[in-house]
């Protein structure tokens, strides 16, 4: 156990410093090509720092474990939101421009609603669900290049020609891939060992992919924001956010049910209803609503949005424990 704790802090300290070179190498080539942070973090950091859950959901699904599978992609979902978006916007939030935010948010409600007709309907996701998924992860890779191609000559404004002034573009690529790599390092360890210490706990297995996964898998999301947010960057980190949502449904689901298709899992019920149905994919859709529709209105984030999404994660994550 004396290890398993020490390979749990040592991923901790990959993170750290992972998202610490992340996000220098992200805002270093968006500055760099004139390109909004609020872009960059919706594509590049987002791949970045959803390399844990495509990684954890694709051996689940080898092992045809759809619990954790399907936990993990929704979990994080719910994690990203209510947890990580809320503490940065709970700490300051920050005014957003609308067009940079309008086709991550289309991507993820376009693919939530798809998720959603086949867990209502059909409660099986088949491996042509999975194919489709993934087509929607290129779709929406290719229609934000363009638009970063479109967005190329608006310049962030402020001293960034000093902040880049002594990077080079190959140093803010290789930052890029090192944060990557230590990222999904740092975050295995964690997901790893914390499993094993939360099953010697005593902690439930239904819970694990929901809460102990999810959270293990987002945080780098968590760290990437907490950094973000000490250098300033909220744009970056709302944008990894709401970007790496969108990759939990297209490309992690999408990987995880083209290897291995699975049903929805009603492990735990309500009510005499599948608790899956009834409170986690409605509480997915409900913080997203939350954190996206108000930011879209008035083009700006406010306090109180992230207070609320905290109160609901903790609610959340109370009744996983106790229900």
């Amino acid at each position: 156990m004396i290890l398993t704790i020490g390979l749990f802090l040592f991923g901790f300290a990959f993170l750290i410093k992972g998202g610490d070179w992340f996000v220098d190498g992200a805002t270093g080539i968006a500055h760099r090509f004139h390109l909004p942070e609020l872009l960059i973090g919706a594509t590049v950091v987002s791949i970045g720092t959803t390399l844990p859950e495509v990684m954890v959901s694709a051996q689940a699904a080898l092992q045809h474990n759809s619990g954790i599978s399907y936990g993990n992609a929704i979990g994080s979902i719910i994690c990203n939101a209510a947890l990580i978006a809320a503490i940065t916007i709970a700490v300051r939030p920050a005014p957003v421009k609308r067009k940079t935010l309008q086709l991550p948010v289309m991507g993820f409600f376009i693919a939530a609603i798809f998720y959603c007709l086949i867990a209502y309907t059909v409660g099986e996701f088949k491996r042509w669900h999975g194919i489709v998924f993934l087509i929607m992860f290129v779709v929406y890779m290719v229609l934000s290049v363009k638009k970063m191609k479109q967005d190329g000559a608006e310049a962030e404004d402020g001293g960034e020609a000093a902040e880049i002034k002594e990077s080079t573009v190959g140093k803010d690529i290789l930052l890029l891939v090192v944060g990557a790599v230590l990222i999904a390092i740092g975050a295995r360890l964690l997901v790893d060992n914390g499993t094993i210490i939360a099953e010697a706990l005593g902690v439930p297995s239904s819970v694990i992919g929901l809460t102990m996964v999810a959270l293990g898998t987002s945080l780098p999301e968590l760290i990437t924001a907490i950094t973000a947010l000490r250098k300033g960057s909220g744009a970056l980190s709302l944008g990894n956010v709401i970007g790496a949502n969108l990759f939990n449904i297209v490309l992690v689901s999408g990987t995880a049910i083209t290897i291995s298709p699975f049903q929805i899992p009603a492990e735990k019920m309500l009510m005499g209803m599948n608790s899956s149905l009834l409170v986690d994919i409605p509480v997915m859709l409900g913080v997203m609503s939350l954190l996206c529709f108000p930011a879209l209105a008035k083009e700006k984030l406010f306090r109180w949005q992230g207070i609320t999404l905290l109160i609901i994660y903790a609610c959340f994550v109370t009744y996983q424990f106790m229900i």
